[in-house]
């Protein structure tokens, strides 16, 4: 029999499940958005992963060849010394009509309302309550709520996802899709029966076959345990969760003893993470993880993945009912 869950976040999307494939930074590319896709949840490729607006309209076009079904593009606008051009990759995502926008960082307004003018649906990622609701008053489709289990930046509350998803939820008019932490039916269960209406996976999407990461990068992730992750740029007010390695061992000690981040910035380099991911070296650089890798114990395709969770998702919701006499 096929599963079909109705939540308002399949009708935001149009998929069949309310599973979110969040962007990623180097492996949010057009081979692993189109599988998760296929499978009934919702892709989403990395803007900034392009080198140029002029490569994200390409990449759009080679998931829109391995897809038919409704995907989605994330832009993450970081505050930088030299930002990258972010209107001129918005609207290259708003004249491609993708399904929706997955937006995260400090978002102009008018990046908003010209979502809104242009009739594509946008998610907001937050790290808390107060942020989602400036979103939502922004007019953010969807609140995607991120834990403090999340892989990349959590933020600075350390609020997990047992007390932040029915935080949001109550406060929030707007669907919430709750994000860190989750792997498997078990914890999608959960998020629904806190009030969200899907979950949102990154970690989890990087251990498939289709993730565009060396396969060593995938079996590291399979070994790590929940405690193999770790907080670095914490005494920079800037958390950001990565992989337990040896380049993020040195991080946190030359932090413990002081430190700017023109002292670590060789270290955490973005294209040296890129080249590690690439070349499969897993202390090569740093590899954003959340604490969820101590759920992971395989390397299945996105399908797999997907359909064992729906089936799993069901069957803890089902044998939870069954503890009322």
């Amino acid at each position: 029999m096929t599963t079909t869950i109705r939540t308002r976040i399949t009708e935001l999307l149009g998929v069949r499940y309310p599973i979110v494939q969040g962007g990623m930074m180097w492996v949010g590319l057009a081979e692993l958005a189109a599988a998760v896709s296929n499978a009934g949840a919702f892709g989403i490729l990395t803007a900034l992963t392009q080198p140029s607006p002029q490569a994200l309209r390409d990449e759009i076009g080679r998931c829109r060849s391995l897809t038919d079904q409704p995907f989605g593009v994330n832009l993450t606008m970081l505050p930088s010394i030299n930002p990258p051009p972010y209107e001129e990759y918005l609207d290259v995502i708003l004249s491609s009509k993708v399904a929706a926008i997955e937006t995260a960082g400090k978002v102009p307004p008018e990046f908003f309302a010209k979502a809104k003018a242009a009739g594509v649906p946008i998610i907001h990622k937050c790290v808390s309550v107060r942020h989602a609701i400036s979103a939502e008053r922004m007019g953010a489709d969807a609140i995607s709520i991120d834990g403090f289990e999340c892989a990349g930046h959590p933020g600075e509350d350390d609020v997990g996802g047992l007390v932040l998803i029915p935080a949001a939820a109550r406060r929030l008019s707007t669907p919430v899709i709750a994000s860190g932490g989750i792997a498997d039916g078990r914890g999608m269960a959960g998020a629904l029966a806190l009030g969200a209406e899907g979950v949102n996976m990154g970690t989890r999407f990087c251990a498939t076959q289709e993730a565009p990461i060396h396969h060593n990068i995938k079996q590291a992730l399979v070994s790590a345990t929940e405690r193999d992750t770790r907080l670095i740029f914490r005494t920079l007010h800037n958390t950001a969760r990565v992989l337990k390695n040896a380049i993020s061992v040195e991080v946190v000690e030359t932090e413990k003893r002081g430190c700017e981040f023109e002292d670590i910035r060789h270290l955490v380099a973005g294209q040296r993470g890129r080249a590690a991911l690439q070349a499969g070296d897993p202390d090569g650089g740093i590899v954003a993880a959340g604490q969820v890798v101590g759920l992971i114990d395989d390397v299945p395709t996105c399908g797999e993945l997907i359909q064992r969770m729906v089936n799993e998702c069901r069957s803890r919701l089902g044998a939870a009912q069954g503890y009322f006499a």
